[in-house]
């Protein structure tokens, strides 16, 4: 089993000051200033948390603002695959195989993790997966440097002063020495990249060795990745959700307005579960999801697919996981096939989408490509009307038949 590295501030080379004249001498003299000025007026706010001034001075040793973390803040491309695309690129044999390695590997700590907090072994395995890839990449940047790259240079710059302020706190803590404290470009960090302020709150030092180590210990990331999904209220025994199928004729309108009810209710009105098995709790409480519409697989949802989004608010995320969760457990593919030809539209298409439904007589306000509630109410009168499964679902194959 990997171990920790067991690197701690007392045993690093001599703290340097904030800036070092090698660093200087690279940077043009207005941004020396600039930099310079920037770490002065953080320590006030460090010192007031509770930051050493050697682990300030060391966290800002050879500190320079990295031109490649404001370049990616300006090139966040609007969101554009399907969940379909989303969830086959991170959920794949390969993925699960090595799920299923690593769940031999720290057996002992997840079975561990799992009686003490609650949570299933393969759910901390798959977000440990879908983060990092196990540990294989987390993230190429000194965090406290990144960081302190957005604050000075005013993207989103109280949110992520704060999070500096906090990942400062963590060295002078004695958790990880400053230039281990790798992560993304955002500051996410460590094996299941925990962001400085989910850290805080929520990170164990799993492995007893008086530090929360989550770089160096997979015992302590996996501990901590259990931990946070406990404190957002994840319910033992109870899985992320099912697979289902739905019957023919299946009444939208009414699942629409039942939205949360119990799996028996759910089952009296047609569905069931598509591997042909029973709900094994039928009291447990769902909710329908239908991410390719009413063509593509659909699922019944449990409390814990929130909890998942709890770390990503994103269904494509937590459904990624929940589903390569149950990989991990010896699962197949999706029973239900996606729709073939489904792509993604992007905000031109869901214009032209709402100009097309207007044009053929459904109300769906101005078209302005959000798509809203009164947007969805167009498309399900649009489907009524051509007697298409009344989902409300609006896709690239949507678009494609009101082209026609």
């Amino acid at each position: 089993m990997t171990r920790s590295s067991g690197i701690t501030l007392s045993r690093l080379r001599p703290w340097g000051r904030a800036l070092s004249v090698v660093a200087l001498l690279a940077m043009p003299v207005a941004a020396q200033a600039n930099s310079a000025d920037f770490v002065r007026s953080l320590w006030p706010e460090a010192q007031q948390a509770g930051v050493s001034r050697q682990a300030f001075e060391a966290s800002f040793a050879s500190y320079n603002p990295i031109p490649q973390v404001i370049e990616l803040t300006r090139k966040q491309p609007e969101f554009s695959q399907t969940v379909q695309q989303y969830v086959e690129k991170r959920v794949t044999a390969a993925q699960a195989s090595k799920g299923q390695s690593m769940r031999g590997e720290w057996a002992q700590t997840l079975a561990g993790a799992q009686q003490r907090y609650g949570v299933q072994s393969e759910i901390v395995l798959a977000i440990w997966g879908m983060e990092t890839n196990f540990g294989g990449f987390m993230g190429g940047n000194n965090t406290i440097h990144a960081l302190a790259t957005l604050t000075e240079k005013g993207y989103r710059a109280d949110f992520f002063r704060s999070e500096l302020v906090t990942a400062l706190r963590i060295v002078s803590d004695g958790h990880v020495a400053p230039n281990a404290m790798v992560g993304s470009w955002a500051g996410a960090m460590g094996h299941t990249q925990f962001m400085p302020s989910s850290f805080m709150r929520y990170a164990v030092d799993y492995n007893g060795d008086g530090r929360k180590d989550i770089w160096n210990s997979v015992p302590d990331a996996l501990g901590s990745t259990a931990n946070y999904l406990k404190s957002f209220g994840w319910q033992p025994g109870e899985t992320w959700g099912y697979e289902i199928k739905l019957p023919s004729g299946f009444n939208f309108a009414a699942a629409r307005e039942m939205g949360k009810a119990p799996l028996s209710q759910w089952q009296s009105m047609g569905v069931t579960r598509a591997s042909g098995r029973a709900f094994p709790r039928p009291e447990d409480i769902g909710r329908l999801y239908m991410p390719a519409g009413a063509s593509g697989p659909a699922f019944l949802l449990l409390p814990n697919f929130d909890v998942i989004k709890r770390y990503n608010n994103s269904d494509s995320y937590a459904l990624a996981v929940g589903h390569l969760a149950d990989r991990i457990l010896g699962g197949g593919g999706f029973v239900t096939p996606w729709p073939a030809g489904d792509y993604a539209l992007n905000k031109d298409q869901r214009t032209e989408m709402q100009a097309l439904l207007g044009r053929a007589g459904f109300d769906v306000g101005t078209p302005d490509g959000v798509v809203g509630p009164k947007t969805r109410a167009g498309v399900i009168a649009y489907q009524q009307a051509r007697g298409l499964p009344a989902d409300g679902h609006v896709s690239g194959l949507l678009l494609d038949r009101l082209k026609r």
